[in-house]
């Protein structure tokens, strides 16, 4: 279903409750999310017909919402369940799922408190995020313009649909100069993360990566994290500032649709794809494709 546009292909989504032909999951011009950003949404995968991490993403979509001040009206035990039952009727094995939740069409303007609470979840064949033959010797990345905003200007806990538009712009400005992505500073000049993915480095051995203070802890990143430990690697939660780019050895993004990606530029500075990356791409893909059994042993 590659380049098929999304208003036009077939199956179904789950739409406020109920099982729905793909194209009537419609909205109307005058919803609320769409003009003021007041939806909040999750990136999920299935792997071998099994979502990784479902119950995380659903307690932080219920969460996000809450920090947009709006109550998802399902409980997580119903989410969960329209993800696993809208698989099967997909007929998808690996796979995609993106629930979204927003405010409606009610109230036109800054203040909509009456808005009736939506949510929908879709789900699509999902190929690697970035070419694989970029990914397997490292994408290239531009140095964003835009940069994360301080805490105090935006809701960063939230997976909110708002926060991504500077993430849009300087991605598809990375893609006009040729670059895969690019890496965003945040508002005080410290290195943040990609457009859409967390971003680590190594130098003699250990991980560093940028403290989760302005940006979203990603489940991904946590759970990179944990299987690094695992391994013995020291892994070093920190300020980095972009002048230390040239000092490291390696770097990778880990995100959803990312999962592990080796990096070999960030503008000027060059990586090469090391053993520790290259280990922590293969356990990542070992966790998220094992069996029930063998993924809460892992946990």
């Amino acid at each position: 279903m590659a380049g098929i546009p999304f208003d036009q292909r077939d199956g179904e989504i789950w739409f406020d409750g109920k099982f729905i032909p793909w194209a009537d999951a419609k909205v109307h011009v005058l919803t609320h999310g769409l003009h003021y950003a007041s939806a909040v949404f999750e990136g999920e995968r299935a792997y071998n017909g099994r979502i990784f991490k479902s119950a995380e993403h659903t307690e932080r979509l219920h969460a996000s919402a809450e920090v947009l001040g709006f109550e998802i009206p399902f409980s997580s035990e119903v989410i969960n369940a329209a993800k696993e039952e809208l698989l099967k009727r997909m007929n998808l094995v690996d796979a995609y799922l993106r629930p979204i939740a927003w405010r409606g069409s009610e109230m036109m303007g800054v203040s909509a408190q009456h808005n009736t609470i939506h949510l929908a979840i879709a789900a699509w064949e999902w190929p690697s995020y970035f070419k694989p033959e970029e990914r397997l010797k490292g994408i290239r990345l531009d140095m964003a313009k835009y940069r994360r905003p301080d805490p105090a200007t935006a809701p960063f806990k939230s997976k909110a649909a708002g926060l991504y538009m500077i993430c849009t712009l300087s991605k598809h400005e990375a893609e006009r100069k040729g670059y895969a992505d690019a890496l965003m500073l945040d508002w005080r000049g410290q290195v943040a993360e990609a457009t859409g993915a967390n971003v680590f480095f190594v130098r003699d051995g250990k991980i560093h990566t940028p403290k989760p203070d302005c940006f979203l802890n990603g489940i991904t990143r946590r759970t990179v994290i944990g299987l690094a430990k695992a391994r013995g690697f020291e892994v070093i939660e920190r300020v980095i500032m972009p002048e230390e780019l040239d000092g490291f050895e390696q770097c990778f993004l880990t995100g959803t649709a990312a999962e592990v990606t080796p990096v070999s530029e960030i503008g000027p500075h060059s990586f090469t794809v090391g053993e520790i990356t290259k280990t922590l791409m293969l356990d990542y893909d070992a966790l998220v494709r094992a069996d029930p059994a063998g993924l809460k042993a892992a946990e």
